[in-house]
């Protein structure tokens, strides 16, 4: 990963569907240090991350994927539920690579880019309703700053973490 990094400070793929983040201090949403250590670090936002997992990448959605003991986890940023992916970074890397549509649930990017959605470096796509209720047929997308996604999620993740699958709940949305 080190290497990689010295080769490439990050990088954005997959038409904004795929984020490593870059071994820099800035901008805030790029830094692996700012999501390691800072004010809107994985560990702190959500209890299952330790702090000794390196947040190396974002999906457009906000789930984040971990190093932890070299293998690559993915933090489901609605849940807060831990998966391990079964790779190690190289891996991992190929599976995005080999099939992104599937892997990163690129079809709502693209539906998101045929209604007219822009996805600027630095914004994420926020679902409503969110992907973990059963009535997320037809979501409402839109792109909003990383770091007030990853934050919101963090919240909604916290809220929900006792609730039992198929139980109801309400969200209050707050513009």
């Amino acid at each position: 990963m080190r290497t990689a990094l010295q080769c490439q400070n990050g990088s954005i793929l997959e038409g904004g569907g795929f984020h490593i983040r870059g071994a820099c201090l800035s901008p805030e949403w790029h830094s692996l240090r700012a999501a390691w250590e800072g004010q809107f670090s994985l560990h702190w936002l959500f209890p299952q991350v330790d702090e000794s997992d390196i947040p190396i990448a974002e999906d457009c959605f906000g789930d984040q994927f971990l190093l932890r003991g070299g293998h690559v986890l993915q933090l489901s940023g609605e849940t807060g539920q831990i998966k391990d992916t079964g790779n190690g970074w190289e891996e991992f890397v190929e599976s995005v690579h080999a099939d992104p549509v599937e892997f990163l649930q690129l079809h709502w990017l693209e539906r998101f880019r045929n209604e007219g959605g822009v996805l600027s470096p630095g914004s994420l796509i926020s679902v409503y309703p969110p992907f973990v209720a059963k009535e997320c047929v037809n979501p409402s997308l839109r792109s909003i700053p990383a770091l007030e996604l990853r934050s919101a999620l963090a919240d909604f993740a916290r809220q929900i973490q006792d609730v039992e699958d198929g139980q109801k709940i309400k969200i209050t949305v707050r513009r």
